[in-house]
């Protein structure tokens, strides 16, 4: 039951970490050509667009600043605890 647990902390880890990585690369703008920055969108676009269409919807997603990683990753850490406690 633990290596479980281990896996399923380590996946959500590697979320974080790839959202962390995509909001550094809004910040330096990569060729969006090269291999990383591509992988690193398709992977994590799936995560974010719903946390995006959903503040878009309530009028929060006007400004200059996405915030739906920072609430993708609160969500994605809720998600984390509670599958954990259910192992």
């Amino acid at each position: 039951m633990w290596m479980i647990q281990q896996s399923v902390d380590y996946f959500f880890r590697v979320l974080d970490f790839l959202i962390i990585a995509r909001i550094l690369m809004s910040w330096f703008n990569p060729d969006p050509s090269s291999t990383i920055p591509k992988l690193i969108y398709q992977l994590t676009e799936p995560i974010l667009a719903p946390f995006r269409n959903l503040m878009f919807r309530f009028g929060l997603g006007r400004g200059m600043i996405d915030f739906s990683p920072i609430i993708a990753v609160i969500f994605l850490g809720f998600i984390r605890n509670l599958i954990i406690g259910l192992l």
